[in-house]
């Protein structure tokens, strides 16, 4: 199967000499197309970070993260066509929704898109569709501050999955929601994986969270297991 994201012997440090923190060290691991992986570790182990790494959102590391099989790192790819990558390849879903609050529903969705140029009226078909697989059609006109915290996130899915991402990178998407919401979201990414084969990333600290994935891999000692 083909692997989407390959991440070989990556190391990242954070701090400068004297005062140092490596947070992955000779990391590996890979991403089959049309899995659904939960990346687990203790509090602090690297998962986050590695995620950003994977979405090119950080790229001062050593080794090599290819993304389709294109290496990401800065004396590899120019800043343009990561940008490229990452609005028409990925789809980001994070802990906190990261909702305009000033933008309703469908705003909030359109608006990665609306920043590539692509009209609205473009982009009927595909909303009224992700609209009814997040189950917010019916909140298509709401305000951000009348949605409670599951529905603002099933937003932040629906805004991801709008430009038909290959692959959805998730951070801890349900670290703020409560066991019912928590329980409907991973559900919902379930389902997008398994009907629209959209590849999924999640790091997770939840056991229950991690099970609903094809793949668990473990985040230790900068390493994954």
């Amino acid at each position: 199967m083909e692997n989407l994201i390959e991440v070989r012997n990556v190391n990242k440090i954070f701090g400068t000499k004297g005062n140092t923190n490596q947070v992955l060290d000779n990391c590996s691991m890979s991403v089959a197309k049309g899995e659904f992986v939960s990346l687990m570790g203790s509090s602090g182990s690297g998962k986050s970070t590695l995620l950003y790494l994977i979405g090119g959102l950080d790229r001062e590391y050593t080794g090599e993260i290819l993304i389709g099989g294109e290496d990401i790192a800065k004396a590899k790819m120019k800043e343009k066509k990561l940008t490229d990558i990452r609005l028409n390849k990925m789809g980001f879903i994070f802990q906190f929704y990261n909702l305009v609050q000033n933008l309703n529903v469908t705003d909030n969705i359109l608006l990665p898109q609306n920043v590539k140029g692509v009209s609205k009226s473009k982009l009927k078909k595909d909303l009224d569709e992700i609209l009814e697989i997040t189950g917010l059609t019916e909140k298509r006109k709401a305000m951000p501050s009348t949605l409670s915290g599951g529905q603002q996130q099933r937003v932040a899915i629906a805004r991801a999955m709008i430009g038909k991402p290959e692959i959805i990178l998730a951070d801890e998407p349900t670290g703020n929601l409560d066991t019912k919401s928590t329980a409907e979201i991973m559900e919902l990414f379930k389902r997008v994986n398994r009907d629209l084969g959209i590849t999924i990333l999640q790091v997770t600290h939840s056991p229950e969270c991690a099970e609903y994935g094809t793949r668990t891999i473990v985040l230790k000692n900068g390493k994954t297991e």
